[in-house]
Protein backbone atom coordinates (compact mmCIF):
# COMPACT_ATOMS: atom_id res chain seq x y z
CA UNK A 1 0.00 0.00 0.00
CA UNK A 2 0.98 3.64 -0.40
CA UNK A 3 1.46 4.08 3.32
CA UNK A 4 1.88 1.70 6.23
CA UNK A 5 -0.68 1.62 9.05
CA UNK A 6 0.75 2.31 12.49
CA UNK A 7 -1.10 0.27 15.07
CA UNK A 8 -2.53 2.10 18.05
CA UNK A 9 -1.30 5.45 16.66
CA UNK A 10 -2.59 8.65 18.25
CA UNK A 11 -0.23 11.09 16.57
CA UNK A 12 -0.76 14.36 14.76
CA UNK A 13 -0.65 14.53 10.98
CA UNK A 14 2.54 16.30 9.86
CA UNK A 15 0.64 18.08 7.08
CA UNK A 16 -2.73 19.19 8.52
CA UNK A 17 -2.17 18.70 12.27
CA UNK A 18 -5.19 16.46 12.87
CA UNK A 19 -5.02 13.98 15.74
CA UNK A 20 -5.20 10.24 15.17
CA UNK A 21 -2.81 10.12 12.21
CA UNK A 22 -1.72 6.54 11.54
CA UNK A 23 -0.14 6.42 8.08
CA UNK A 24 3.65 6.20 7.80
CA UNK A 25 5.86 6.97 4.80
CA UNK A 26 7.09 3.55 3.58
CA UNK A 27 10.40 4.96 2.31
CA UNK A 28 11.23 6.36 5.77
CA UNK A 29 10.50 2.94 7.24
CA UNK A 30 12.69 1.22 4.64
CA UNK A 31 15.60 3.59 5.35
CA UNK A 32 15.20 3.33 9.12
CA UNK A 33 14.41 7.04 9.48
CA UNK A 34 12.22 8.43 12.27
CA UNK A 35 8.57 7.93 11.22
CA UNK A 36 6.66 10.68 9.41
CA UNK A 37 2.97 10.34 10.13
CA UNK A 38 -0.05 11.47 8.06
CA UNK A 39 -3.81 11.17 8.49
CA UNK A 40 -4.56 10.21 4.88
CA UNK A 41 -2.93 9.73 1.50
CA UNK A 42 -4.05 13.17 0.34
CA UNK A 43 -1.99 14.82 3.06
CA UNK A 44 0.99 12.57 2.27
CA UNK A 45 0.84 13.52 -1.43
CA UNK A 46 0.51 17.21 -0.58
CA UNK A 47 3.59 17.03 1.66
CA UNK A 48 5.67 14.90 -0.72
CA UNK A 49 7.62 17.75 -2.33
CA UNK A 50 9.08 18.76 1.02
CA UNK A 51 9.00 15.41 2.78
CA UNK A 52 11.08 13.49 0.21
CA UNK A 53 14.12 15.60 1.09
CA UNK A 54 14.28 13.70 4.39
CA UNK A 55 15.23 10.56 2.46
CA UNK A 56 18.68 11.99 1.64
CA UNK A 57 19.35 14.16 4.70
CA UNK A 58 21.22 13.06 7.83
CA UNK A 59 18.81 11.56 10.32
CA UNK A 60 20.28 8.24 11.42
CA UNK A 61 22.49 7.55 14.45
CA UNK A 62 25.79 5.70 14.10
CA UNK A 63 25.64 4.68 17.75
CA UNK A 64 22.95 4.46 20.41
CA UNK A 65 22.31 7.19 22.98
CA UNK A 66 23.53 4.82 25.69
CA UNK A 67 26.78 4.12 23.81
CA UNK A 68 27.32 7.82 23.23
CA UNK A 69 26.75 8.58 26.93
CA UNK A 70 28.94 5.82 28.33
CA UNK A 71 31.81 5.93 25.81
CA UNK A 72 34.93 7.90 26.72
CA UNK A 73 35.64 10.14 23.72
CA UNK A 74 39.31 11.04 23.80
CA UNK A 75 38.93 14.40 22.04
CA UNK A 76 36.26 17.01 21.22
CA UNK A 77 34.90 15.40 18.03
CA UNK A 78 31.47 13.79 18.46
CA UNK A 79 29.41 11.78 15.95
CA UNK A 80 26.57 13.53 14.15
CA UNK A 81 23.64 12.03 12.28
CA UNK A 82 24.22 10.11 9.07
CA UNK A 83 22.09 10.08 5.94
CA UNK A 84 20.57 6.95 4.38
CA UNK A 85 22.70 4.76 2.11
CA UNK A 86 23.11 6.38 -1.30
CA UNK A 87 21.95 4.48 -4.35
CA UNK A 88 24.27 3.14 -7.05
CA UNK A 89 22.83 2.54 -10.55
CA UNK A 90 22.15 -1.13 -11.22
CA UNK A 91 24.28 -1.15 -14.37
CA UNK A 92 27.46 -0.37 -12.41
CA UNK A 93 29.25 -3.63 -11.43
CA UNK A 94 29.70 -4.35 -7.73
CA UNK A 95 32.85 -5.49 -5.90
CA UNK A 96 33.06 -9.07 -4.62
CA UNK A 97 31.90 -8.25 -1.06
CA UNK A 98 28.57 -6.69 -2.03
CA UNK A 99 25.79 -9.14 -1.23
CA UNK A 100 28.04 -11.24 1.00
CA UNK A 101 27.17 -11.74 4.71
CA UNK A 102 28.35 -8.72 6.65
CA UNK A 103 29.80 -7.19 3.49
CA UNK A 104 32.92 -9.34 3.96
CA UNK A 105 35.14 -10.68 1.20
CA UNK A 106 36.14 -14.35 1.66
CA UNK A 107 38.81 -13.91 -1.03
CA UNK A 108 40.47 -11.13 0.98
CA UNK A 109 40.71 -13.36 4.02
CA UNK A 110 42.22 -16.17 1.94
CA UNK A 111 44.76 -13.77 0.43
CA UNK A 112 45.95 -12.58 3.83
CA UNK A 113 46.03 -16.08 5.31
CA UNK A 114 48.14 -17.40 2.44
CA UNK A 115 50.17 -14.17 2.15
CA UNK A 116 49.49 -14.42 -1.58
CA UNK A 117 50.81 -11.41 -3.49
CA UNK A 118 49.73 -10.74 -7.05
CA UNK A 119 52.21 -9.71 -9.74
CA UNK A 120 50.27 -7.59 -12.22
CA UNK A 121 51.33 -7.27 -15.87
CA UNK A 122 50.30 -5.92 -19.28
CA UNK A 123 46.56 -5.28 -19.69
CA UNK A 124 45.91 -5.57 -15.97
CA UNK A 125 48.33 -2.70 -15.33
CA UNK A 126 46.48 -0.58 -17.89
CA UNK A 127 43.27 -1.11 -15.91
CA UNK A 128 45.02 -0.45 -12.59
CA UNK A 129 46.46 2.84 -13.86
CA UNK A 130 43.04 3.83 -15.14
CA UNK A 131 41.23 3.29 -11.83
CA UNK A 132 44.10 4.92 -9.94
CA UNK A 133 43.69 8.06 -12.05
CA UNK A 134 39.91 8.02 -11.62
CA UNK A 135 40.35 7.77 -7.86
CA UNK A 136 42.77 10.71 -7.95
CA UNK A 137 40.27 12.76 -9.96
CA UNK A 138 37.50 12.07 -7.44
CA UNK A 139 39.72 13.00 -4.50
CA UNK A 140 40.70 16.26 -6.20
CA UNK A 141 37.02 17.14 -6.62
CA UNK A 142 36.34 16.39 -2.95
CA UNK A 143 39.32 18.37 -1.64
CA UNK A 144 38.45 21.39 -3.77
CA UNK A 145 34.94 21.42 -2.29
CA UNK A 146 36.04 21.59 1.37
CA UNK A 147 34.90 24.73 3.19
CA UNK A 148 33.94 25.75 6.74
CA UNK A 149 30.34 25.05 7.66
CA UNK A 150 29.81 22.13 5.28
CA UNK A 151 28.79 18.76 6.67
CA UNK A 152 31.06 15.84 6.00
CA UNK A 153 27.89 14.18 4.69
CA UNK A 154 28.07 16.69 1.83
CA UNK A 155 31.57 15.45 1.00
CA UNK A 156 30.13 11.94 0.88
CA UNK A 157 27.50 13.12 -1.62
CA UNK A 158 30.14 14.79 -3.78
CA UNK A 159 32.39 11.72 -3.79
CA UNK A 160 29.47 9.37 -4.42
CA UNK A 161 28.18 11.34 -7.38
CA UNK A 162 31.64 11.91 -8.89
CA UNK A 163 32.36 8.18 -8.64
CA UNK A 164 29.19 6.94 -10.29
CA UNK A 165 29.44 9.66 -12.97
CA UNK A 166 32.64 7.90 -14.01
CA UNK A 167 30.89 4.55 -14.16
CA UNK A 168 32.55 3.30 -10.97
CA UNK A 169 31.40 1.97 -7.61
CA UNK A 170 32.51 3.72 -4.36
CA UNK A 171 34.49 0.91 -2.74
CA UNK A 172 33.77 1.79 0.93
CA UNK A 173 29.98 1.60 0.46
CA UNK A 174 28.88 -1.69 2.02
CA UNK A 175 32.44 -2.92 2.64
CA UNK A 176 32.13 -4.83 5.91
CA UNK A 177 28.87 -2.86 6.25
CA UNK A 178 30.49 0.59 6.15
CA UNK A 179 27.49 2.88 5.52
CA UNK A 180 28.97 5.61 3.31
CA UNK A 181 30.96 6.14 0.11
CA UNK A 182 34.05 7.84 1.56
CA UNK A 183 35.88 8.15 4.89
CA UNK A 184 36.18 11.63 6.42
CA UNK A 185 38.41 11.92 9.50
CA UNK A 186 38.69 15.20 11.42
CA UNK A 187 41.45 16.29 13.84
CA UNK A 188 41.95 13.47 16.40
CA UNK A 189 40.11 10.93 14.25
CA UNK A 190 42.84 8.79 12.71
CA UNK A 191 40.84 7.06 9.99
CA UNK A 192 37.53 5.49 8.93
CA UNK A 193 35.45 8.46 10.06
CA UNK A 194 31.82 8.13 8.94
CA UNK A 195 30.53 11.21 7.08
CA UNK A 196 27.72 12.80 9.06
CA UNK A 197 25.93 16.04 9.96
CA UNK A 198 28.84 17.60 11.89
CA UNK A 199 29.82 20.89 10.29
CA UNK A 200 33.49 21.47 9.53
CA UNK A 201 35.08 24.23 11.59
CA UNK A 202 37.57 26.76 10.17
CA UNK A 203 40.38 25.42 12.40
CA UNK A 204 39.85 21.74 11.49
CA UNK A 205 42.18 19.51 9.54
CA UNK A 206 40.41 16.86 7.49
CA UNK A 207 41.48 13.60 5.90
CA UNK A 208 39.49 12.43 2.87
CA UNK A 209 39.98 8.77 1.92
CA UNK A 210 38.65 7.92 -1.56
CA UNK A 211 38.40 4.43 -3.04
CA UNK A 212 36.80 3.51 -6.37
CA UNK A 213 36.02 0.19 -8.04
CA UNK A 214 36.38 0.33 -11.82
CA UNK A 215 34.32 -1.35 -14.47
CA UNK A 216 37.41 -1.90 -16.65
CA UNK A 217 38.97 -5.10 -15.37
CA UNK A 218 37.32 -4.86 -11.96
CA UNK A 219 40.14 -3.17 -10.02
CA UNK A 220 40.12 -0.89 -6.98
CA UNK A 221 41.88 2.45 -6.52
CA UNK A 222 42.66 3.88 -3.07
CA UNK A 223 44.27 7.10 -1.82
CA UNK A 224 43.84 9.87 0.72
CA UNK A 225 45.15 13.26 1.79
CA UNK A 226 44.82 15.54 4.80
CA UNK A 227 43.86 19.16 4.08
CA UNK A 228 43.13 22.41 5.90
CA UNK A 229 39.44 23.31 6.14
CA UNK A 230 40.39 26.99 5.89
CA UNK A 231 43.44 29.19 6.22
CA UNK A 232 42.63 29.57 9.92
CA UNK A 233 43.65 25.91 10.28
CA UNK A 234 47.07 26.53 8.72
CA UNK A 235 48.96 27.29 11.92
CA UNK A 236 52.67 26.53 12.14
CA UNK A 237 51.87 23.45 14.22
CA UNK A 238 49.32 22.16 11.72
CA UNK A 239 51.59 22.75 8.74
CA UNK A 240 54.32 20.78 10.49
CA UNK A 241 51.91 17.90 11.23
CA UNK A 242 50.73 17.67 7.63
CA UNK A 243 54.27 17.93 6.31
CA UNK A 244 55.31 15.07 8.61
CA UNK A 245 52.44 12.88 7.41
CA UNK A 246 53.37 13.38 3.78
CA UNK A 247 57.11 13.03 4.44
CA UNK A 248 56.56 9.75 6.30
CA UNK A 249 54.64 8.31 3.36
CA UNK A 250 57.29 9.37 0.85
CA UNK A 251 60.06 7.97 3.08
CA UNK A 252 58.26 4.65 2.92
CA UNK A 253 58.14 4.74 -0.87
CA UNK A 254 61.85 5.57 -1.02
CA UNK A 255 62.46 2.02 0.22
CA UNK A 256 60.38 0.34 -2.51
CA UNK A 257 62.24 -1.74 -5.11
CA UNK A 258 62.45 -5.40 -6.13
CA UNK A 259 63.95 -7.52 -3.36
CA UNK A 260 63.28 -5.00 -0.57
CA UNK A 261 61.60 -6.38 2.53
CA UNK A 262 58.18 -5.04 3.39
CA UNK A 263 59.07 -4.74 7.08
CA UNK A 264 61.81 -2.22 6.26
CA UNK A 265 59.19 0.25 4.99
CA UNK A 266 58.02 0.57 8.58
CA UNK A 267 61.55 1.13 9.86
CA UNK A 268 62.01 4.05 7.47
CA UNK A 269 58.63 5.59 8.26
CA UNK A 270 59.14 5.34 12.03
CA UNK A 271 62.56 7.01 11.75
CA UNK A 272 61.07 9.89 9.78
CA UNK A 273 58.29 10.35 12.36
CA UNK A 274 60.88 10.34 15.14
CA UNK A 275 62.76 13.13 13.40
CA UNK A 276 59.65 15.31 13.68
CA UNK A 277 58.98 14.27 17.27
CA UNK A 278 55.78 12.45 16.30
CA UNK A 279 54.57 8.85 16.56
CA UNK A 280 52.97 6.54 13.98
CA UNK A 281 49.92 4.33 14.46
CA UNK A 282 50.77 0.62 14.62
CA UNK A 283 47.37 -1.07 14.41
CA UNK A 284 46.56 -0.09 10.81
CA UNK A 285 48.87 -0.84 7.89
CA UNK A 286 49.18 -0.39 4.15
CA UNK A 287 47.88 -3.20 1.98
CA UNK A 288 47.92 -4.91 -1.34
CA UNK A 289 45.22 -3.82 -3.75
CA UNK A 290 43.92 -4.97 -7.12
CA UNK A 291 40.76 -6.89 -7.85
CA UNK A 292 40.50 -7.17 -4.07
CA UNK A 293 40.08 -3.99 -2.04
CA UNK A 294 42.53 -5.20 0.62
CA UNK A 295 44.88 -8.17 0.29
CA UNK A 296 48.45 -9.28 0.88
CA UNK A 297 50.98 -7.86 1.39
CA UNK A 298 50.62 -6.18 4.76
CA UNK A 299 52.77 -3.04 4.70
CA UNK A 300 53.74 -1.97 8.25
CA UNK A 301 54.32 1.68 9.14
CA UNK A 302 56.16 1.03 12.43
CA UNK A 303 59.68 -0.15 13.28
CA UNK A 304 60.82 -3.68 14.08
CA UNK A 305 57.87 -5.39 12.41
CA UNK A 306 58.00 -9.12 11.78
CA UNK A 307 55.87 -8.82 8.65
CA UNK A 308 57.08 -11.38 6.08
CA UNK A 309 57.65 -10.94 2.39
CA UNK A 310 59.86 -9.27 -0.19
CA UNK A 311 58.82 -6.97 -3.01
CA UNK A 312 58.70 -8.19 -6.60
CA UNK A 313 58.15 -6.38 -9.86
CA UNK A 314 54.39 -6.12 -10.48
CA UNK A 315 53.34 -5.89 -6.84
CA UNK A 316 50.77 -3.13 -6.23
CA UNK A 317 50.12 -1.83 -2.71
CA UNK A 318 49.46 1.26 -0.60
CA UNK A 319 51.55 3.08 1.96
CA UNK A 320 49.44 5.21 4.34
CA UNK A 321 51.13 6.09 7.65
CA UNK A 322 49.00 7.81 10.30
CA UNK A 323 51.22 10.33 12.04
CA UNK A 324 50.18 11.52 15.51
CA UNK A 325 51.12 14.57 17.59
CA UNK A 326 51.02 12.42 20.72
CA UNK A 327 50.76 8.70 21.37
CA UNK A 328 50.53 6.10 18.63
CA UNK A 329 47.82 4.26 20.56
CA UNK A 330 44.25 4.41 19.27
CA UNK A 331 40.66 4.12 20.48
CA UNK A 332 37.78 2.57 18.50
CA UNK A 333 34.38 4.25 18.74
CA UNK A 334 31.22 2.18 19.39
CA UNK A 335 30.25 2.53 15.71
CA UNK A 336 33.02 -0.09 15.13
CA UNK A 337 34.62 2.07 12.44
CA UNK A 338 35.87 5.42 13.70
CA UNK A 339 39.43 5.20 15.06
CA UNK A 340 40.69 8.12 17.17
CA UNK A 341 43.94 8.85 18.96
CA UNK A 342 43.97 7.58 22.53
CA UNK A 343 45.10 10.93 23.92
CA UNK A 344 42.81 13.09 21.76
CA UNK A 345 45.67 14.77 19.92
CA UNK A 346 45.53 15.25 16.17
CA UNK A 347 46.68 12.99 13.36
CA UNK A 348 47.54 13.45 9.70
CA UNK A 349 47.58 10.77 7.02
CA UNK A 350 48.50 10.52 3.35
CA UNK A 351 48.06 7.47 1.12
CA UNK A 352 49.15 6.55 -2.38
CA UNK A 353 49.15 3.36 -4.43
CA UNK A 354 52.41 2.24 -5.99
CA UNK A 355 53.64 -0.31 -8.51
CA UNK A 356 56.99 -2.03 -7.98
CA UNK A 357 58.97 -1.56 -11.21
CA UNK A 358 62.19 -3.16 -12.42
CA UNK A 359 64.35 -0.62 -10.60
CA UNK A 360 62.08 1.10 -8.07
CA UNK A 361 58.46 2.17 -7.97
CA UNK A 362 55.79 4.14 -9.80
CA UNK A 363 53.24 6.22 -7.90
CA UNK A 364 49.90 5.30 -9.45
CA UNK A 365 47.57 7.74 -7.69
CA UNK A 366 49.66 10.94 -7.80
CA UNK A 367 48.45 11.91 -11.28
CA UNK A 368 49.67 11.34 -14.86
CA UNK A 369 53.26 10.31 -15.63
CA UNK A 370 53.86 8.77 -12.24
CA UNK A 371 52.90 11.97 -10.46
CA UNK A 372 55.70 14.07 -11.97
CA UNK A 373 55.43 17.60 -10.59
CA UNK A 374 52.62 16.68 -8.22
CA UNK A 375 52.21 18.66 -4.99
CA UNK A 376 49.89 17.54 -2.18
CA UNK A 377 46.75 19.62 -1.87
CA UNK A 378 47.72 21.27 1.41
CA UNK A 379 50.84 22.72 -0.27
CA UNK A 380 48.64 24.14 -3.02
CA UNK A 381 46.32 25.59 -0.37
CA UNK A 382 49.23 27.39 1.30
CA UNK A 383 50.40 28.80 -2.03
CA UNK A 384 46.89 30.06 -2.75
CA UNK A 385 46.83 31.81 0.64
CA UNK A 386 50.22 33.44 0.08
CA UNK A 387 52.14 31.40 2.64
CA UNK A 388 55.80 30.91 1.69
CA UNK A 389 56.41 27.21 2.13
CA UNK A 390 58.28 24.29 0.58
CA UNK A 391 57.92 20.61 1.45
CA UNK A 392 60.45 19.71 4.10
CA UNK A 393 60.98 23.26 5.33
CA UNK A 394 59.47 22.55 8.77
CA UNK A 395 61.94 19.76 9.44
CA UNK A 396 64.72 22.08 8.28
CA UNK A 397 63.68 24.59 10.94
CA UNK A 398 62.06 27.05 8.55
CA UNK A 399 58.64 27.19 10.16
CA UNK A 400 56.28 29.15 7.90
CA UNK A 401 54.27 31.99 9.39
CA UNK A 402 50.56 31.26 9.61
CA UNK A 403 48.38 33.48 7.43
CA UNK A 404 46.90 36.41 9.28
CA UNK A 405 43.47 35.59 10.66
CA UNK A 406 40.61 37.78 9.51
CA UNK A 407 36.89 37.62 9.34
CA UNK A 408 35.89 35.54 6.32
CA UNK A 409 34.05 37.23 3.49
CA UNK A 410 32.32 35.67 0.48
CA UNK A 411 35.55 35.50 -1.57
CA UNK A 412 37.43 33.83 1.30
CA UNK A 413 34.80 31.14 1.65
CA UNK A 414 34.88 30.43 -2.07
CA UNK A 415 38.69 30.22 -2.00
CA UNK A 416 38.62 27.72 0.87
Amino acid sequence: SFCTLLAMATLKCEECGKDGAALQCPKCKELGLPPSIYCEQACFKKAWGTHKKKHSQPGLKSMSDVERTLFHFTGPIRPGLISPKRAVPKEIPRPDYIGKPGGASPDEERSYNANKMFQWRNKDLVCIREIAQISRDVLEIAMAAVRPGMMTDEIDRIVHEATIERGCYPSPLGYNEFPKSVCTSVNEVICHGIPDSRELQPTDILNIDVSCFGTSGGFHGDLNETVFVSKEAATAESIRLLEAGHAAMMEGFANVKPGALYKHVGDAIAAKCDSYGYSVVRSICGHGIGRLFHCAPVVPHYANSRTPGAMKQGHVFTIEPMVCEGTWEDSLWPDNWTVATKDGKRCSMFEQMCLVTSDGYELLTAGPNGGAGYQPFFVRQLAQWGVEYELGSCLAGKTPAAPAAKEADADDVAAC
